[in-house]
């Protein structure tokens, strides 16, 4: 979360996203147990694994991403977790605190109605949550943490024949302006 300093220092940055992180492995926790899937926190880098094994919840799988980009890392993780038999695939990023579970089931309904790749819409241009019922890495073979990466994504998808969907927007924190969303949210109405 450098992105974030200044105004935070590094230390600041290292704080938020350490609680960050402890928020979404929790919300992802329990949105695993609920729709009846296997959480995994996929890493990086591979040594990584002796500070993050205190930070997952009970239940969770570690694995160390593999690939030497973005891009190579997820659509590794897709494969993995298609060849351990998993026949449909959420995956999400640690920067998304506020990613509800209404978008991870709207996510899983899709994909049970027959779409093979869907997205949640972030605020710059990316997705926040991707999911997928086989593994496709040339869904990856492009620039990551972009302003374009889900019209590409999409592009790719309806290359390769694919039927997509998207989900409700969400937003993950990257910048200052990204925090304004994430502050906003004390702020809205609770059902």
């Amino acid at each position: 979360k450098t992105r974030l300093c200044p105004p935070l220092s590094l230390d600041q940055c290292a704080e938020f996203y350490t609680a960050m992180l402890a928020d979404v492995l929790e919300a992802s926790a329990e949105f695993a147990a609920t729709l009846d899937l296997l959480p995994v926190l996929a890493f990086y880098p591979a040594d990584a694994m002796s500070e993050l094994i205190d930070y997952a919840p009970p239940g969770y799988r570690l694995q160390a991403q593999r690939g030497a980009d973005l891009g190579e890392r997820m659509a590794n993780a897709f494969a993995e977790a298609a060849a351990a038999g998993a026949e449909r695939v959420l995956l999400r990023g640690s920067d998304s605190p506020a990613l509800e579970y209404s978008l991870f089931e709207m996510a899983m309904d899709r994909l049970d109605a027959g779409d093979d790749l869907v997205l949640t819409p972030d605020q710059a241009g990316g997705y926040t949550l991707i999911g997928m019922r086989t593994s496709r890495p040339s869904v990856f073979e492009l620039p990551m943490s972009t302003d374009a990466v889900m019209e590409q994504t999409l592009e790719a998808a309806r290359s390769m024949g694919l039927q997509s969907s998207l989900t409700s927007a969400s937003f993950d924190l990257d910048t200052l302006g990204d925090f304004h969303c994430f502050d906003a949210l004390s702020d809205a109405p609770k059902l």
